[in-house]
């Protein structure tokens, strides 16, 4: 597998609660997976212990065969390999479209760095908005510059916060399109969370449904839809076991 979490573990100070109670789950590479699950859920707080933002209380995280966390182990994250789209996008507004792009690049080469700049703002169709500023932006272009951030120094794992949480809902059938696109183009892995099953079931391969911490539901979107799988071609049956990667 090339990303398992095992027995994840995590309560915040004082809560009675476990925010994140015994999660299990593995990804394919080049799976974009959804974690579904309403406010108060713990998905964003399994988003953050992924990134590397909280401290587990317990489990382990193993991704593309390197261990992220265990019991003798935390990394830090910005030694993860894993790229952050927050739900705000953090753009720096005093920069451009390409400054803000050239900000999550390594140390290297001025001219592989301008390389990869336009390579990233091809891939999310901003060929041209180089010197534009975030201002200047649509709410969906915004997105694709914090994308195009985030993909740039060509991470492992990327993470997405409520992606479409700040688009008018005219806009969002087409940018969840546009987004499940990109990521499948680039062969990136992809985890998002959110509270929207329209969201979940247009973009992600897989669901996982979270409730008070812990799994609810595991599938892809036609499982958890009631179609049976044996009924669209190509597909076939998948036991529970399979998908969590035990």
């Amino acid at each position: 597998m090339f990303m398992n979490i095992k027995n994840l573990q995590f309560t915040y100070p004082k809560s009675p609660l476990k925010t994140v109670d015994d999660f299990s789950f593995a990804v394919e590479k080049g799976e974009v997976i959804s974690i579904l699950g309403r406010s108060g859920s713990g998905k964003s707080t399994l988003l953050r212990l992924i990134a590397g933002l909280e401290m587990p209380l317990g489990g382990s995280f193993t991704l593309n065969g390197k261990k992220m966390f265990c019991d003798q182990t935390f990394l830090q994250p910005e030694k993860r390999g894993i790229g952050m789209v927050f739900q705000d996008y953090a753009l720096f507004p005093h920069m451009s479209v390409e400054d803000n792009v050239l900000f999550g690049l390594p140390k290297m080469s001025k001219k592989d760095k301008n390389k990869r700049v336009q390579e990233v703002l091809e891939l999310v169709e901003l060929t041209g908005f180089e010197k534009r500023y975030p201002h200047q932006l649509s709410g969906g272009q915004q997105q694709r510059v914090a994308l195009a951030r985030a993909m740039a120094p060509e991470p492992e794992l990327i993470l997405l916060d409520e992606p479409f949480s700040n688009l008018d809902t005219d806009l969002q059938v087409k940018i969840r399109e546009d987004l499940r696109r990109i990521l499948k183009k680039a062969k990136t892995t992809a985890i998002f969370v959110t509270h929207n099953q329209n969201d979940a079931h247009a973009l992600a391969d897989r669901i996982v449904k979270i409730k008070d911490g812990k799994i609810d539901k595991i599938g892809r979107p036609c499982d958890l839809l009631g179609v049976s799988p044996t009924e669209i071609p190509g597909m076939v049956e998948i036991t529970y076991e399979e998908l969590i990667g035990v």
